[in-house]
């Protein structure tokens, strides 16, 4: 979890890459479910309880760790996502925007071999903060 926590601070939150990658959307909805759904799990459970009595405990206690889960379910998976491997076209990409980064004077390394979605995360991120936006209009759409 730690680690979709970093990658959700890393990845650039541009509505254009939603387009290409589900990042953008798993984490705008984790972001949202993190403050959320502790109440609505508080608020499922004793709702279970309130209606149908003591006697559904064991229901009202698993809607309530359903409802936690969502939040975890997101920051598991953007956690394993960060660490799992570039495909070769946005390992090609990622090297070409490393290059324009370069010729603009900002260093970057380049990707790797073993280059994952993290990488890529840091250089979309630099990248969106330096490179100008007709470069997006042509490369993104």
């Amino acid at each position: 979890m730690k680690e979709g926590r970093r990658y959700m601070r890393t990845w650039p939150m541009v509505r254009q890459l939603g387009f290409y990658f589900p990042e953008y959307r798993v984490i705008r909805a984790t972001q949202i479910a993190l403050p959320v759904m502790p109440f609505m799990a508080i608020l499922a459970g004793l709702s279970q309880i309130y209606l149908y009595g003591w006697n559904f405990l064991p229901q009202a206690i698993a809607l309530a760790l359903f409802f936690i889960s969502l939040p975890v379910q997101g920051l598991l998976w953007l956690g394993l996502r960060a660490r799992h491997p570039l495909p070769l076209t946005l390992l090609d990409w990622g090297n070409e925007l490393t290059a324009k980064l370069a010729s603009m004077g900002t260093h970057c390394p380049p990707l790797g071999a073993n280059a994952c979605y993290l990488d890529m995360a840091i250089i979309l991120k630099m990248a969106f903060e330096r490179v100008d936006a007709s470069y997006w209009e042509q490369h993104l759409h």
